[in-house]
């Protein structure tokens, strides 16, 4: 297992869908044992393969005692309730912005034996799953924010450059 290193905004690998898994081999094995170490630390809810250089559909997350890994998650189902609160990213640091997600979602995925694995949740693991799906298909939760904030968003990310 290694702690990896965060792929930050501007690497073209968070902009790029990532593709399914078709087989479990030894890279595989240890794609998840690297996200999974480098999701447990303090701060961290979640991190997919792309955002450590991997264009695989995987992701793992660290919610309450939780942790925990799904290989070609699906987004299955969301509620039509929806939470709007601060949202951040490992992708692209310092920044929170709120942002509306649905409040509950529901993954559907398999696990490193090709076992159906059902990952839901509600607040902050429904946020995550989203989050985290959104990030395999190339997509920021910048990309989800209203357009003042959008703004707000870009003028203080050209501010760090």
């Amino acid at each position: 297992m290694t702690m990896r290193r965060i792929r930050t905004i501007g690497d073209p690998v968070l902009r790029t869908p990532c593709e399914p898994i078709a087989v479990v081999d030894d890279r595989v094995r240890r794609l998840v044992d690297d996200l999974l170490e480098t999701v447990d630390q303090e701060g961290r809810a979640g991190l997919s393969a792309n955002q450590i250089g991997v264009g695989l559909r995987a992701f793992s997350w660290n919610i309450g005692s939780e942790i925990g890994y799904v290989i070609n998650p699906r987004l299955v189902e969301v509620s039509e309730d929806d939470q709007d609160g601060p949202e951040g990213c490992l992708s692209v640091p310092g920044l929170w912005y709120p942002t509306r997600r649905a409040l509950y979602a529901r993954v559907v995925g398999a696990d490193l034996d090709g076992n159906e694995v059902v990952v839901e949740g509600a607040g902050l693991m429904g946020r995550c799953l989203q989050h985290e799906t959104d990030h395999l298909d190339g997509r920021l939760y910048l990309d989800r924010l209203d357009r003042a904030t959008h703004g707000e968003a870009m003028r203080a990310l050209r501010a760090r450059l």
